[in-house]
């Protein structure tokens, strides 16, 4: 056997110089940052032993939380998979003026305060302002109700699908397009056979990084939520009045839970990726 091939893997030289140093910078970077504090949390809920644990998550309050933040996570990231999509096709394909203020718009909820854009949506859809004052007259309410919190969490969560999918829009062949057309396919036959099979790894990066933003965001919710127990309220919210009544356990349990429902939504959002991938290329 030759000495080079008698070489372990863990002894192959890199092609790229400093491996070893930046391998460890990067184990340690997210040992401190995430892997430490999620073990952290991990571990606290037990403090109160299985029972206390078990009892903060499964109790009517908690369950009633936990199902709004993710139902209306979810909601609001189907919405905007579709309105996302149709921003990014707009802005990817068309010359119009002020093109470049409304892209710019698009990253406004980026660099916006959370708790700015909650007190300006809450102003917009209050009873008394000019979108809910419309709306009063046929006993139609947002603020201060489930449908708010959508509405909060669609905000948010805009940015995130429209700039996943318009850089592949951008980058995407239109020739194939036109030759599809040649070919005799109608509109919709391009559109549901050439590009959305094109951008659907991308969209569901998207969907998956809108609705995860959606289920911890705290800012922009409990200004337009009306944050009533059983009816309005939100999980993070109900993580902070917990804190606030020094029930720390109870707390972490809650956390915990949003944690573990959150890795196994965005893990099957990963696998769903990962087989569009596969099935377009």
């Amino acid at each position: 056997m030759t000495a080079k091939a008698g070489r372990t893997f863990w002894k192959t030289p890199s092609a790229l110089p400093g491996f070893s140093l930046s391998l460890g910078f990067t184990l340690a970077y997210l040992s401190l940052f995430v892997l430490i504090p999620l073990t952290a949390l991990a571990i606290r809920p037990w403090e109160n032993g299985w029972s206390g644990a078990i009892e903060a998550v499964v109790s009517p309050r908690a369950q009633a939380a936990l199902g709004l933040s993710f139902v209306a996570a979810a909601a609001a990231a189907l919405i905007n998979a579709v309105t996302g999509g149709l921003l990014a096709w707009v802005l990817a394909r068309y010359d119009f003026p002020g093109k470049r203020i409304a892209d710019a718009i698009i990253d406004l909820p980026f660099a916006l305060p959370t708790a700015v854009a909650g007190i300006a949506l809450t102003a917009l859809y209050a009873p008394n302002g000019p979108i809910g004052g419309l709306l009063a007259p046929l006993d139609i309410r947002i603020a201060y109700t489930p449908i708010g919190v959508v509405i909060a969490m669609v905000f948010v969560g805009l940015p995130f699908v429209v700039r996943s999918i318009q850089p592949v829009l951008e980058d995407l062949d239109q020739e194939v397009e036109a030759a599809a057309e040649t070919l005799g396919a109608s509109a919709w036959q391009r559109a549901s056979q050439v590009v959305f099979p094109a951008i659907l790894p991308a969209l569901l990066s998207g969907v998956g990084l809108a609705f995860a933003r959606g289920v911890g965001e705290y800012g922009s919710v409990i200004f337009i939520a009306g944050n009533m127990p059983m009816k309005s309220e939100i999980a993070p919210l109900l993580i902070v009045t917990q804190l606030e009544q020094f029930n720390y356990a109870g707390a972490a349990a809650i956390g915990l839970a949003m944690l573990v429902l959150s890795f196994l939504i965005l893990l099957g959002f990963n696998g769903l990726q990962a087989l569009a991938a596969r099935r377009g290329a």
